[in-house]
């Protein structure tokens, strides 16, 4: 027979695909190749799975039965062979970019019994079909997610990547009104007063249903090894925004500026990017972005605090004393807790951010 000309297969799949092509174009059945090739139809079975590596007479026997040369065949299983040894060596490095013990830990996923069946399961974690559909899909985080203080962030994308994807699927179970930027943005005053409220428990489920009925799914994700985010912000549909949390640092004062900050993207920025942030360990709300200076990160500062503690309080922050009796009275007239007073005197250099940390809530993972 003469080879079958132009050929132009997919290396990565299969030789037993471009068997089948050839079969399905000659309108040649599996009994009629195995004839022809002297092949059992248990081995042509496995040449289309691609369970066996074609050998030289092999590679004849297809050439005599289907066309193309015997060199054709051989180079065509050759590149497979070689492929799959990328892919898997692909697949391999990705899964080492993953928080696979924290995701098995926080019940995200459930341990594989086999290392072989790790990857299946994380696929179906981010509803891709492959490692390089998850690189098309999740690499874009570089470009639209502004982070503080993370000049490592490719070597945390894996990590950053889960606690994102985490958050979309405990967002998908809350059901919510369709997204208003009045209604949430009335609901704030509402919300500062949960500030007060000491047990997460408690504040937490009317947090989330405050948010709710404005459009906004509201979770707390537990922070992976490698995801430095405290919170995320972004449209998971065109009716429906997330705010997530990761109570990294397991204090109030962070916690609360934290859904203030992603509050105020939510509403001064709207729906076109999505925005994370990190804490510096030199203090909170530093702000540096992945490509140094973001001015959006700087507005969603302001609201924060501003909102917080009202500018007609400034001047209480700037002159008072700095004890437990006055910065308790300050936080009640203002109607906010005394962390949040605390984190804000710190971050104005009023006080040192070792002292008066009595005052803010500290937190668990137990709640």
């Amino acid at each position: 027979m003469n080879d079958i000309q132009p050929f132009r297969p997919n290396w990565t799949s299969a030789p037993g695909d471009t068997i089948a092509d050839i079969l399905h174009t000659k309108q040649l059945s599996r009994l009629e190749l195995s004839a022809e090739a002297s092949l059992s139809l248990d081995e042509i079975d496995d040449l289309l799975d691609g369970r066996v590596a074609i050998t030289l007479s092999v590679a004849r026997s297809l050439s005599t039965a289907l066309g193309a040369s015997p060199e054709f065949w051989l180079s065509r299983d050759l590149q497979y062979r070689q492929a799959l040894i990328r892919a898997n060596k692909a697949d391999r490095e990705w899964l080492s970019e993953l928080p696979l013990r924290d995701m098995i830990k926080f019940g995200w996923i459930e341990s594989a019994p086999l290392p072989s069946e790790e990857l299946s399961t994380c696929l179906q974690f981010f509803d891709v079909r492959d490692v390089s559909e998850w690189w098309r899909t999740y690499a874009k985080l570089k470009n639209v997610v502004a982070f503080r203080a993370s000049p490592t962030f490719d070597s945390r994308l894996g990590s950053t990547a889960a606690w994102l994807r985490q958050g979309e699927l405990m967002a998908s179970r809350i059901e919510c009104k369709k997204w208003n930027v009045e209604t949430f943005y009335n609901s704030l005053s509402r919300i500062r007063k949960l500030t007060r409220q000491k047990n997460p428990q408690v504040f937490l489920p009317e947090l989330q249903s405050i948010c709710a009925a404005s459009g906004v799914a509201c979770v707390v994700v537990r922070s992976p090894r490698g995801c430095a985010a405290s919170g995320a912000t972004r449209f998971v549909a065109d009716d429906k925004a997330l705010l997530q949390f990761s109570f990294r640092y397991l204090t109030d004062d962070h916690f609360w500026f934290t859904f203030f900050h992603e509050a105020g993207h939510l509403i001064v920025h709207g729906e076109n990017m999505i925005f994370s942030q990190t804490l510096q360990d030199n203090g909170p709300w530093i702000l540096e972005g992945i490509g140094g200076y973001d001015p959006k990160e700087e507005e969603a500062n302001a609201f924060a605090a501003s909102y917080l503690i009202p500018s007609k309080f400034n001047e209480h922050l700037t002159d008072m004393e700095t004890n437990r009796r006055t910065i308790v009275k300050l936080a009640t007239e203002i109607g906010v807790s005394p962390g949040i007073v605390v984190g804000q005197l710190q971050h104005r250099g009023r006080i040192p951010y070792d002292q008066m940390n009595g005052l803010k809530r500290r937190y668990s993972w137990e709640l």
